[in-house]
């Protein structure tokens, strides 16, 4: 098992039309062979002195069977359309595959 934590920072005030896509996409996703899990967050609201505000972004926590399973996931067809779908709002994908230690 393989988790993604993937950033996609996206222009000032385009989260939210953002998120609707992704909305729209999850049940795709989620019927993947492979896909254990994936769930949108954006930053929490709160004050806290010591953390990093990140307003603009949207943090994708993805659990895949294998690495096969996510280069599928990368080349399935509603990824394609997606990608393009969201290009225009999003500046960066910053992408982090990590495994239990």
């Amino acid at each position: 098992m393989i988790t993604v934590i993937a950033e996609i920072k996206v222009k000032p005030g385009r989260r939210d039309s953002v998120m609707e896509k992704i909305t729209a996409l999850l049940p795709d996703v989620l019927a993947e062979k492979g896909c254990h899990r994936y769930e949108p967050y954006i930053d929490f609201n709160g004050q806290i002195p010591w953390r990093k505000t990140v307003p603009d972004s949207i943090f994708m926590l993805e659990d895949w069977e294998s690495l096969a399973h996510l280069e599928a996931h990368q080349q399935a067809e509603h990824m394609d359309k997606h990608r393009e779908n969201i290009k225009a709002d999003v500046l960066d994908v910053v992408i982090h595959i990590i495994e239990k230690a």
